[in-house]
């Protein structure tokens, strides 16, 4: 495919698409029902169509009944963490291995005109971006991920936590799903300013933020502090009823969900001239300007609402930079 028909290349070889990002179309104003169902297609295919499938796919094979898992027993616990860590494994390298070590679609669509391997830097364990991201995403983050989610399934078996029941709240069950997608956007949103803070980003964000060229190895590459806070969202069923599927898919929206925002392509190029379009590039510019869009204005624009939007046109990078200056100068006026 030919990048240039959607999108531009800079001087240092960085490519931009030349259409701005559009937030989600339910808060448009004045309302454009025309666009409503796109956008619900678009939101739920392909990515959390396949997170409910893993998350089904974990209850019927891995998990098991709530009299085994009334006991943190090593057989149920090491089959979940494989479960996790082989199947992120194998999720994670399939886009690694294609796009970044086989190049397969060369630089097309590609943000960052280089690849990380073509940048080591002391920030990085061994000097390797790809390194680093590796042993962090799954020696760290993945492994409280399924502490986690452990603690939690071993709680519902005791009686711990209130479930509800297929027999009667079915419904309920099946309108989490929908729910979580809600839910993991608003607990993101909130843990990723609190990170951005001056005490958390010196201490523990700023781990992630090495990776300015991020690629699939740095979806999960974070301060255990961070792989914590980010995996909490699986606690909001200790307030909100819920059922032991739910606390799995509250693993697995942003266990497999990190790597949509990580890619670093704009496309992925399919056979016979197609391509799919994973919506990476709000994040990439998180990693390009570090204090814009910390939720992506997926489901809810809250970027928008709090004024930290950058649709990647000219008109968003004035914005920024006016918050820019106007964040230099409040930090540069003498306190009385």
């Amino acid at each position: 495919m030919d990048d240039s028909l959607y999108g531009k290349r800079n001087k240092k070889g960085d490519w931009a698409p030349s259409a701005p990002l559009e937030s989600s179309a339910l808060w448009q104003w004045p309302p454009q029902p025309g666009k409503w169902l796109p956008w619900v297609v678009g939101f739920v295919w392909p990515w959390n169509a396949m997170f409910v499938l893993i998350t089904c796919l974990t209850w019927w094979l891995v998990i098991p009944e709530p009299a085994v898992m009334a006991q943190l027993q090593w057989s149920w616990v090491l089959k979940l963490f494989a479960w996790n860590w082989l199947g992120l494994l194998a999720y994670y390298a399939l886009f690694e291995g294609l796009l970044y070590a086989r190049k397969t679609q060369d630089r097309r669509f590609k943000y960052n005109g280089k690849f990380p391997a073509e940048q080591p830097s002391d920030v990085f364990w061994f000097k390797s971006q790809n390194i680093d991201n590796f042993i962090r995403s799954f020696f760290i983050s993945i492994p409280i991920g399924s502490a986690v989610e452990v603690l939690l399934l071993w709680q519902y078996a005791n009686g711990g936590l209130a479930a509800l029941s297929w027999d009667t709240q079915a419904a309920l069950i099946c309108a989490w799903f929908p729910l979580a997608m809600f839910v993991q956007e608003l607990h993101f949103y909130a843990i990723h300013r609190l990170s951005h803070t001056p005490f958390l980003y010196k201490w523990v964000h700023s781990v992630h933020h090495n990776s300015v060229n991020p690629s699939p190895w740095s979806s999960m590459s974070m301060h255990p502090v961070e792989g914590l806070m980010y995996f909490a969202v699986a606690l909001w069923v200790l307030v909100l009823p819920a059922h032991p599927l739910i606390a799995i898919h509250l693993f697995t929206i942003p266990a497999f969900g990190a790597i949509v925002g990580h890619i670093g392509f704009d496309r992925i190029e399919l056979p016979a001239g197609a391509s799919t379009q994973p919506h990476s590039y709000a994040h990439y510019l998180h990693h390009k300007h570090f204090e814009v869009n910390y939720c992506d204005n997926g489901s809810v624009p809250l970027d928008t609402w709090f004024g930290s939007w950058h649709d990647g046109s000219a008109e968003g990078e004035r914005r920024m930079q006016e918050r820019y200056a106007a964040k230099v100068a409040r930090l540069n006026t003498p306190k009385t």
